[in-house]
């Protein structure tokens, strides 16, 4: 039985800049997301994990329509959004929404919480007054937000609680897509747990489709179902949560996953771990071939004169390298 598809990205770019430099033949253009593609089931959670820089956070705003889309598609369900404009696209924000990464900025400190809630709704004109209020009263307890709590300011929640708001306000317009953007990582461990438990609970008793921006791999590991590894604008390995973390394929995945703090790292040896070293390549003067040649210890000389395809290798497990088995 084939999976229906929640949300289907097509070779996704977004450039900032495009004027000249200051020295002639030279462009100051970003390549924030270089050619994006993948596809994510309904009902699963797709997440992007990469160093500060890669492109995710760009990705999800271009997902989102809140950046310009220099090319490619974005498609909910049987919607083009990225082609949508002006009140079709306005009328088409209830069915994707946001969840964002500082849920104390993200919200209006002059508005009770249940205004906050119910404003998508009021500003999308969505079921009578009464409907939105009891719609908000049930949102508040999904989250694990009581009742009393409606008429507090943002000021007077905890950041996990926050955050809880934050989702309870995504989740107003019913959305077929809830985009992420580091949505725990301003929150402490424990605050964590409990926010990525309450939104897999919501995702099983909902049915909700997420993709999950995170640079934090434990944080992926833990809610993800598949997950895209992105470096300087491109997606460099792409897999199911457990063939990636099991078996990683590309260099710069082996990297990041040996750069994670543990208990036993003191305890194990350093011989054949990959390491990062140095900085990215600038997303303006981009390198011939492979993004990562210059970091990566296994670099060969076609490496940094052609760029590898991201390619399948077994079972759905795509890598971008040369060198990968």
């Amino acid at each position: 039985m084939t999976q229906d598809i929640a949300l289907t990205v097509e070779n996704l770019k977004v450039y900032f800049g495009g004027k000249r430099g200051l020295l002639p033949g030279r462009s100051n253009t970003v390549h924030a997301v270089d050619g994006l593609s993948f596809e994510i089931p309904a009902g699963t959670t797709f997440g992007i994990v990469g160093e500060s820089g890669s492109g995710k956070s760009t990705t999800a705003l271009a997902i989102m329509r809140l950046v310009h889309i220099t090319e490619g598609n974005v498609t909910l369900k049987n919607t083009t959004i990225s082609a949508l404009e002006g009140e079709e696209l306005r009328a088409a924000r209830s069915r994707f929404q946001i969840v964002f990464q500082d849920p104390y900025s993200s919200l209006d400190p002059r508005k009770r919480a249940r205004s906050i809630v119910r404003e998508p709704l009021d500003l999308m004109n969505i079921g009578t007054k009464a409907d939105r209020n009891a719609h908000v009263a049930e949102l508040f307890r999904q989250v694990g937000l009581r009742p009393e709590q409606q008429a507090l300011f943002p000021h007077q929640f905890s950041g996990g609680q926050r955050q809880r708001l934050g989702l309870a306000r995504a989740l107003s317009t019913r959305p077929e897509l809830i985009v992420c953007d580091e949505p725990v990582s301003a929150l402490d461990v424990a605050i964590q747990a409990q926010i990525l438990n309450l939104m897999c609970d919501l995702q099983k008793e909902l049915g909700l489709t997420y993709l999950f921006i995170s640079h934090d791999l434990g944080v992926i590991q833990h809610i993800c179902d598949t997950v895209a590894v992105m470096y300087l604008g491109e997606i460099v390995e792409l897999a199911d949560r457990q063939s990636l973390f099991a078996n990683p394929r590309h260099p710069y995945t082996k990297a990041l996953l040996n750069a994670v703090p543990s208990v036993k790292s003191s305890q194990r040896s350093s011989k054949g771990r990959t390491r990062l070293k140095g900085d990215p390549p600038s997303p303006i003067n981009l390198p011939k071939g492979c993004r990562f040649a210059s970091r990566c210890p296994q670099a060969e000389p076609q490496c940094s004169q052609f760029s590898p395809p991201l390619s399948e290798r077994t079972n759905g497990h795509k890598v971008a390298c040369f060198l990968a088995q």
